[in-house]
């Protein structure tokens, strides 16, 4: 952990290729100033990424990093946690490899509440694949492979994680910089599964979902009499399918990580007296 530590810190020397406009820009510079202000350094950060969009986004990130497959980002972050609690685990991806190949994953992950963040760039369609329509799209999206839209409707990520126990539920927007660093910083800051859904608009397939539309429709949650405690009240917010939210929609204060309830405490990234009898035999066997 540093207090010197910059955002600029977490930029690498790679320059982004997402098409002029794209929400991931804002997305990954509000994680970028969420890891410098919550104290971490690019050598206690770990950022996991999936396959989409959302998946360079450790090559633009100067850190330790890892490129995983579709939809199995969360549990090689839960594993680099596992391996080492000292790490800062971040997790990003988008709303087609997370809630679609990697649903299953996200309930697990919500459930074993492991300290760690996932921040969901969700731009309601398949960008990298050049736009067919994704479990978030609208029932009525028109696409050239849903010509008359999915005819089903959309997944709601926030009421999953709420039904499968999750303990840090928000929603940012990747335009309103300000609000979404400090939501990021909060789900940093929260003892357990940190979850935040992105609206990051992508301006290249989507002109439903556009930036002016997330501006006239978001309502900032800070605005309002909302109490992120209050299981019931994020419940009421999470079902208004009416309702685009910005903020935390819930916050359990009572969290307890699981590697706290396991007494999982120390790196074994170390082994003390050495790696078994045969195993890096084992291992050049995967290559």
């Amino acid at each position: 952990m540093s207090s010197d530590v910059r955002f600029t810190d977490f930029k690498s020397d790679k320059q982004p290729t997402w098409c002029p406009g794209c929400g991931d820009f804002g997305t990954m510079n509000g994680m970028m100033k969420a890891l410098a202000e919550t104290g971490n350094d690019p050598d206690n950060t770990f950022v996991v990424a999936g396959i989409g969009c959302s998946g360079k986004i450790g090559t633009y990130m100067h850190s330790y990093a890892l490129h995983g497959v579709h939809g199995r980002a969360l549990p090689v972050g839960i594993g680099v946690k596992m391996a080492n609690p000292n790490l800062e685990v971040m997790v990003a991806g988008g709303d087609g490899d997370g809630y679609s190949i990697g649903a299953g994953h996200f309930i697990h992950a919500v459930r074993r509440n492991v300290d760690m963040s996932y921040v969901v760039m969700d731009n309601r369609i398949y960008g990298l694949t050049k736009g067919q329509a994704s479990p978030t799209s609208r029932e009525d999206f028109e696409t050239g492979t849903t010509p008359d839209g999915p005819k089903q409707p959309p997944v709601n990520p926030k009421a999953l994680a709420l039904s499968a126990g999750a303990t840090f539920i928000a929603q940012s927007f990747s335009s309103d910089a300000q609000r979404h660093a400090e939501i990021i910083q909060q789900a940093i800051e929260h003892d357990g599964f940190g979850f935040v859904n992105v609206y990051s608009p992508c301006v290249t397939f989507n002109d439903v979902d556009t930036y002016d539309y997330f501006r006239d429709a978001i309502v900032d949650l800070d605005e309002t009499d909302h109490d992120p405690n209050n299981r019931d009240q994020a419940k009421d917010k999470i079902l208004e399918s009416d309702k685009e939210y910005m903020g935390v929609l819930y916050q359990n204060e009572d969290s307890v990580p699981f590697e706290q309830r396991e007494g999982i405490d120390s790196s074994m990234a170390e082994i003390p007296d050495g790696a078994p009898e045969g195993a890096m035999d084992l291992v050049r066997e995967f290559y």
